[in-house]
């Protein structure tokens, strides 16, 4: 894989042959993509679709000290209203100076559709420049712009003369791709061509060979944990604390990093994703640049996954023992403190909502915890989910709707599965909800979720709502969903059409 010398990304339909149109058993899916024969799969009807450019600003709105221009009409990154507060907390937690989001629009309108808008954005740029003194300036690409054929790196190339910050175009075209996850590849893509480069050794200052020794041993001991927008900061403490106790340094990035933090990214010893979903790109790309290897196994949510992941970082280091008795006091731990809510969880039947890697991991995770794991929704799938989802027994057989959006295809599972309960992100959890099913978030900004404390955090919420239900069934008595009663008649997946490939 090698794709930095090219301006923008291959879309992930191209690169690892995504899906995002599946319904049928978990086993099949499995066998399918391990076939290669889910690549093209299409819906004779559509209802919604994810925009790579919006999850893109789920990233970089992040980055601390950076101004983000959007470059489009004044629309496009109008859903970073909805961020702006959050981002400037967990930055400050971070920083305590830091500035919060700052996005620019350049605001296209007719004239610039018919005479081209590259000179909005060259003066966008300078104005942030001289207004925020920015460390970077990163200028994202919307699907205008792509149309009418600006070239906006040339424009980039022009303007990196004039100006201090440094910047960093990010093709994320929404119409490129149907697979909005192709949006991480456009991101990491933007950051390892314009923000990687270690600074030159400053041959004036020659370091002693014990101060040599001492900082060979500090990247020998050092690892990058990729974190995702959606985790919260207790997360980021849980996985610090889990690699603390096995003696290593961590950097975590890229979500709420200053944009001199990628440069220390190549001062490790090793990259570990906590999501093969975000990070592929970025870490193979990695590996061959730098020669940093990486982990992209498996996501530390629930205690199979989370202990395979400290068991897979601690065989790189050599201190595989020291992490089994670790492992080891933790579950105990977590096991006494689980205790009071088995009784409760037994038999609940529940569906999964979310990225292919989280379903899978929350369904073992749901499953240990005494709950049915009844069906699952991954936003696409990929070869990535292929290990975990193939080796629980448990849910082969259950339905597996693989969905970006189509909340018609949802509504009819709800409503035939019936389940006590709901995990999903927020914001979909909406569609459940109006068909009275409690709803409990599988990711949150302010929450705990990773590691061996996640799941009791977990536990002990899901527990809460199960006790008390009675909301979501009075909302599910007084709204009603815009489908015929017909259609909750007719199969989920009637308008799958897997006969249709590229």
């Amino acid at each position: 894989m090698d794709y930095i010398r090219e301006k923008a990304p291959p879309v992930r339909e191209d690169r690892l042959r995504a899906c995002n149109a599946y319904g049928g058993p978990s086993s099949k899916l499995v066998d399918q993509s391990q076939k290669g024969c889910l690549h093209g799969i299409k819906r004779k009807f559509a209802q919604t679709q994810g925009c790579q450019l919006n999850l893109s600003l789920a990233i970089l709105n992040t980055i601390r000290d950076a101004v983000v221009i959007v470059h489009g009409p004044v629309g496009c990154g109008g859903g970073s209203l909805a961020q702006a507060g959050i981002n400037k907390g967990f930055q400050q937690l971070r920083d305590s100076s830091a500035r919060g989001l700052i996005w620019v629009n350049t605001n296209l309108r007719e004239s610039e559709v018919i005479n081209g808008g590259e000179a909005n954005l060259r003066e966008a740029i300078l104005h942030a420049e001289q207004e925020f003194r920015p460390s970077a300036i990163i200028i994202v690409n919307s699907c205008v712009p792509a149309i009418i054929g600006d070239d906006v790196d040339s424009v980039v190339e022009q303007v990196q003369k004039e100006i201090s910050a440094k910047l960093v175009p990010v093709h994320c075209e929404g119409f490129k791709t149907k697979i909005m996850a192709s949006a991480y590849d456009a991101v990491y893509h933007g950051i390892l061509r314009n923000l990687m480069e270690p600074d030159p050794v400053d041959e004036r200052y020659q370091r002693d060979e014990q101060e040599v020794l001492l900082e060979k041993y500090r990247i020998g001991r050092t690892v990058n944990v990729l974190n995702v927008s959606s985790m919260s900061r207790i997360d980021e403490y849980e996985l610090v604390r889990l690699l603390k106790a096995l003696d290593l340094n961590l950097n975590i990035l890229p979500c709420y990093a200053h944009p001199e933090d990628f440069k220390k990214a190549t001062e490790a010893a090793l990259n570990v994703s906590i999501c093969a979903t975000h990070d592929d790109y970025f870490v193979e790309h990695l590996k061959e640049k730098f020669n940093i290897p990486f982990i992209l196994r498996t996501i530390p949510i629930g205690v199979k996954y989370t202990n395979r992941w400290i068991q897979d970082i601690a065989a790189f280091f050599g201190i595989e023992e020291e992490a089994r008795r670790f492992i080891d006091q933790e579950v105990r731990q977590l096991e006494e403190a689980l205790t009071p809510y088995r009784d409760l969880f037994k038999g609940k039947r529940v569906l999964v909502g979310g990225g292919e890697i989280r379903v899978v991991a929350n369904a073992e995770l749901l499953q240990y915890l005494g709950l049915e794991v009844i069906g699952l929704r991954a936003y696409h799938y990929d070869q990535f989910g292929d290990e975990m989802l193939g080796e629980q027994e448990a849910i082969q057989e259950i339905p597996f709707n693989v969905a970006t959006g189509q909340p018609f295809e949802m509504a009819n599972l709800v409503n035939k599965l019936k389940p006590d309960v709901y995990v999903g992100h927020v914001g979909t959890n909406a569609w459940a909800a109006r068909q009275g099913i409690p709803v409990i978030p599988l990711f949150h900004q302010s929450q705990l979720f990773l590691g061996y404390s996640g799941v009791f955090e977990f536990a002990r919420r899901l527990a809460r709502i199960l006790r008390n239900p009675a909301f979501n069934r009075k909302l599910g008595q007084n709204v009603r969903l815009p489908y015929k009663e017909d259609w909750y008649q007719k199969d989920a997946f009637s308008y799958i059409d897997e006969g249709n490939v590229n």
